[in-house]
């Protein structure tokens, strides 16, 4: 369903994108970053401390992460303070690329159980569906912080995966 090789272009994908979000928020006061814009998480900072959050907790399925102390209603408020959210996603980005780069074809077969908070239940699902789930759920998350961003007069990069700069690759 899905190589190594995707898992990999999506890791660096994803740093790409981070970056260009966290720099872009960083051209924002603090509390423009924490200004109820109407989207799901509200704000831009906390849309984007829910990513970090989902992140964690489904990596903490798929390979050795720790998960977030705080449930799903708390994951916009994960992590506060905006030094320490740049931070942790900074590095999780980089441990993303590592995990990727040590994947073999094989990772990515059979089936992933875990019990979702969301679902109030136990979930099994194909482990390459819930690897796809967490870079489609940051990419769908993104997209709300780009249209938030852009509202306030920041200006991230493209967003287009063929125009993903070589230095990424």
């Amino acid at each position: 369903m899905i190589t190594p090789q995707y898992l990999q272009r999506m890791a660096r994908y994803n740093r790409w994108q981070n970056e260009s979000l966290y720099g872009a928020a960083d051209t924002l006061s603090d509390d423009a970053r924490r200004v109820d814009r109407g989207s799901f998480f509200r704000s831009i900072h906390e849309t984007l401390s829910h990513i970090l959050w989902a992140d964690q907790i489904w990596m903490s399925r798929l390979s050795n992460w720790n998960p977030p102390s705080v449930g799903i209603a708390d994951s916009g408020r994960h992590i506060e303070a905006w030094d320490v959210l740049k931070t942790r996603r900074a590095e999780a980005d980089n441990i993303f690329i590592s995990w990727s780069d040590s994947l073999a074809s094989s990772d990515t077969e059979g089936d992933l159980t875990w019990f979702s908070g969301a679902m109030q239940r136990e979930l099994v699902r194909p482990k390459a569906v819930c690897m796809m789930q967490v870079f489609n759920h940051q990419t769908h998350h993104r997209g709300q912080v780009h249209a938030m961003l852009t509202a306030a007069g920041a200006k991230p990069e493209d967003t287009d995966i063929p125009f993903m700069p070589d230095a990424y690759l």
